[in-house]
């Protein structure tokens, strides 16, 4: 998955979010707990990207980076 991919998932989802610049989709309550599941279950289903439970924490969902950066630990294990 590239980092265009994220983006193209996240502004499908919130299309008038700046998701290359937002650093607190989580802290300010940007993103609900629904969008974070729907995010989770397009990775899974689009991209075989599959995250644990003990992924699924405000830091890798703070940020497209951040949350990019965990897909790529993921994908490289």
């Amino acid at each position: 998955m590239t980092f265009q991919q994220l983006l193209i998932l996240l502004r499908d989802l919130h299309p008038d979010i700046d998701f290359t610049a937002e650093e607190g989709l989580i802290d300010r309550k940007i993103l609900t707990s629904f969008d974070v599941v729907s995010i989770v279950a397009e990775l899974s289903e689009t991209y075989d990207v599959e995250l644990r439970a003990v992924d699924i924490v405000p830091e890798n969902f703070n940020s497209a980076w951040a949350l990019f950066a965990l897909i790529e630990r993921i994908e490289n294990e």
